[in-house]
């Protein structure tokens, strides 16, 4: 069985392909209206062709490698077949990669800093701006180094080159996210790839936010600019199946004991010792995740049909939209680029409403404009302070509170977030909202809304406003 789309797709028409474009969800009076997604670097909707994929295999569905029976050879075959193709998109060498799949871009980081055997005063040079997923892992390995980001928070490739001189003998990574999930910043991962290696030090790259709008390319091993590591998400690429993907050399991995042990991961086994299997299977211990990893093929499958660069010229339209909209609300501060054209962001923009908290305004986005953002920290928390300016005495101030009871929100931004479905309409509905907003005071929002600690977001007071979940049977 081979993965194969069923229609031309085109971007003119791929707002039909999303699953659940035209779902309406409940606002405050009881009414509902069709939603509005936002909050595309949380997670993308799933893509038609990807579940019709995922149906026409679920028949063949049985397990893999370790079965003889006919739908467990189509399975193997599959599942083989998806990680080649998923390779192949990356630039990844056959011959000199591995893939290996697991749970999502945060297993896939934690993965290889147990892998990479760090010794005592190994550090890792890594940036402001990260999201928690490519900065905790490291912590627990190695001292960790951070570059700096300047006042718009795009990183200060001066200052990383400057610690990559001062501390090379001492660092074993850089470790890079290829752009901001809070900004929108894009990092320039092969130059700085290329400044890497002139001191013999890898790079790994989180591709988690940059996948699904630009096109990323390993390069070959021999190319000074080429990338090492690189772990993605499906989940941010139109197949939220749970799939996430660490691509690297295949040495590394043939080296040492894998993170997690049982079945699959082995060759053999006595009651003496264990020969490990070899690479990917070893990294890869117990019963895949074969829908996922076929979903996500799939998935690279329709992108490249569309054309990255044509998704890029998309949402930069969308990007210039929204600042030429958003320049005429009054109070309303965008963090990151507000430059036109501007090749170097992602449409990925975080903002404050003066006067009106980020929590606040999510809530009233969402039950009264039907309208998904995020709000917060965005797992970015080094990143978010910096921007906001918060000195020491702040953060102390915070971290008592937080130990005291006394902070439900962390200070934060309220953050949208664009997929290539999405439409210049869908801003004009964001825009008239927030226009609501600042007609009223937060006061006065305040007292319609409260605050559900299960949900962890704010609801209407309304009784005429009920969210409609059902309990799954």
């Amino acid at each position: 069985m081979s993965i194969r789309l069923h229609r031309r797709l085109s971007l003119s028409t791929i707002r039909r392909q999303v699953v659940g474009i035209n779902q309406k969800v409940p606002i405050y009076n009881g009414q509902r209206i069709p939603y509005v997604n936002f909050d595309n670097a949380a997670s993308t909707p799933t893509l038609k062709p990807v579940l019709e994929s995922i149906l026409d295999f679920l028949p063949w569905y049985s397990g893999v490698h370790r079965g003889s029976g006919y739908k467990s050879v189509i399975s193997t075959a599959t599942y083989d077949a998806a990680r080649i193709q998923i390779a192949q998109f990356f630039g990844a060498d056959p011959d000199y990669h591995v893939v290996i799949f697991g749970k999502n871009t945060t297993e896939a980081i934690n993965l290889l800093a147990d892998r990479l055997q760090f010794e005592p005063g190994d550090m890792v040079l890594t940036t402001l701006m990260e999201h928690h997923s490519n900065d905790l892992p490291w912590r627990r390995v190695a001292k960790v180094v951070r570059a700096e980001v300047d006042a718009k928070g795009a990183l200060d490739e001066q200052d990383l080159e400057k610690k990559l001189t001062l501390y090379h003998r001492r660092i074993k990574l850089v470790a890079i996210s290829g752009a901001s999930n809070v900004t929108g910043w894009i990092n320039d991962i092969h130059r700085i790839a290329a400044l890497a290696h002139n001191y013999g030090i890898p790079i790994m790259v989180d591709g988690a936010q940059l996948a699904p709008h630009r096109a990323i390319n390993l390069l070959p091993p021999s190319d000074p600019a080429h990338v090492d590591f690189l772990a993605i998400s499906g989940h941010k690429l139109y197949a939220p199946f749970g799939t996430g993907v660490l691509i690297g050399p295949r040495p590394v991995f043939e080296r040492g004991s894998p993170r997690y042990v049982g079945g699959g991961t082995v060759s053999l086994v006595t009651p003496l010792g264990v020969e490990w299997a070899t690479p990917p299977a070893k990294d890869e211990a117990g019963s895949p995740n074969v829908i996922g990893v076929i979903a996500l093929a799939t998935a690279l499958t329709v992108l490249e049909e569309l054309g990255l660069d044509k998704i890029e010229h998309h949402e930069q339209s969308l990007i210039d939209y929204a600042l030429g909209k958003f320049g005429r609300i009054p109070g309303l501060k965008i963090y990151g680029s507000t430059q036109p054209q501007d090749v170097n962001r992602l449409g990925v923009m975080s903002f404050e409403l003066e006067g009106y908290h980020h929590v606040l305004v999510a809530g009233l986005l969402a039950f009264y404009g039907g309208i998904g953002v995020r709000s917060g920290c965005f797992c970015a928390q080094p990143y978010i302070q910096r921007l906001l300016g918060l000195d020491g005495t702040a953060l102390a101030r915070l971290r008592h509170d937080l130990y005291t009871g006394k902070a439900r929100h962390l200070p934060g931004l309220v953050r949208i977030s664009f997929g290539m479905y999405n439409s210049p309409e869908e801003l004009d509905r964001l825009v008239e909202a927030l226009q609501v907003i600042l007609s009223y005071s937060p006061r006065y929002w305040q007292e319609q809304l409260v605050w559900d600690d299960s949900l962890e977001c704010y609801i209407p007071r309304d009784k005429r406003f009920t969210l409609g979940i059902e309990p799954i049977s």
